[in-house]
């Protein structure tokens, strides 16, 4: 039996799973998952018991790639043994997912059959909980530490998506995360909006029946609203 990949997105939150991923799951002759819901996580398993996670590859104080390396090699070896693999990471599977992205490219430099599904993302539950038209002025969407490290030439009259502010600055795994360069990050926006520009602090609910977190806040009070999870969304300035 020639082996095979599919990697999936369980959404954002479990009622969140498309029909087409679980069906995925059901047919997988073994998962393997990254969750930090536990009801996704159960809604998974109990869809296909032959699941197990992928948590312990990370390792407290290490880089984070190096526990993506040892995902990827985890995910590809049953593919190599033969069997019909399914990778489940919460979210969209393609939007900051590295081994996911990995494990796809190399399955197929390998030579096997290996495809992505789409899944709603934290972006997805932002622009509907925010009532937000990312046609209408624009929308620009950055990681914020690379943000911070590549300097990209802002438009401030598009919205601004900025993602992982509770972690930026901080490349390793840790179980208490911390946000070093946060102070930065808001004198980088200052640089293009007034402190008194009414920033929102979001993330996106796991949970049905459970509302987001929104947040408004003038940017320069931005540290204080920030949480782990926490995604800015930065609104456009009026037209100049």
């Amino acid at each position: 039996m020639t082996g095979s990949l599919v990697v999936v997105g369980t959404g954002i939150g479990a009622t969140r799973l498309t029909i087409e991923a679980k069906a995925a799951i059901e047919a997988a002759d073994q998962v393997l998952h990254l969750i930090p819901d536990p009801i996704s996580v159960h809604a998974v398993e109990q869809l296909n018991p032959r699941s197990r996670t992928l948590e312990h590859c990370y390792v407290e104080g290490e880089h984070r790639r190096d526990a993506y390396a040892r995902m990827v090699e985890e995910i590809l070896t049953p593919v190599r043994a033969g069997k019909r693999v399914c990778a489940a990471f919460y979210g969209h599977p393609g939007v900051f997912v590295l081994p996911s992205h990995d494990a796809v490219k190399q399955a197929r430099r390998e030579g096997f059959v290996a495809e992505m599904l789409p899944g709603i993302s934290a972006e997805d539950c932002l622009f509907a909980d925010l009532g937000v038209d990312p046609a209408e002025a624009g929308c620009q969407s950055y990681e914020a530490t690379r943000f911070l490290e590549r300097r990209p030439t802002i438009e401030p009259r598009a919205a601004l998506v900025l993602w992982q502010i509770g972690v930026v600055g901080t490349a390793n795994h840790s179980a208490v995360p911390v946000a070093p360069r946060l102070g930065e990050l808001v004198d980088r926006l200052r640089e293009h909006y007034p402190a008194e520009h009414e920033v929102v602090v979001y993330e996106a609910s796991s949970f049905a029946g459970v509302a987001p977190l929104i947040r408004p806040t003038p940017l320069a009070d931005l540290a204080a609203a920030v949480t782990p999870a926490s995604t800015l969304y930065v609104p456009p300035l009026e037209r100049l």
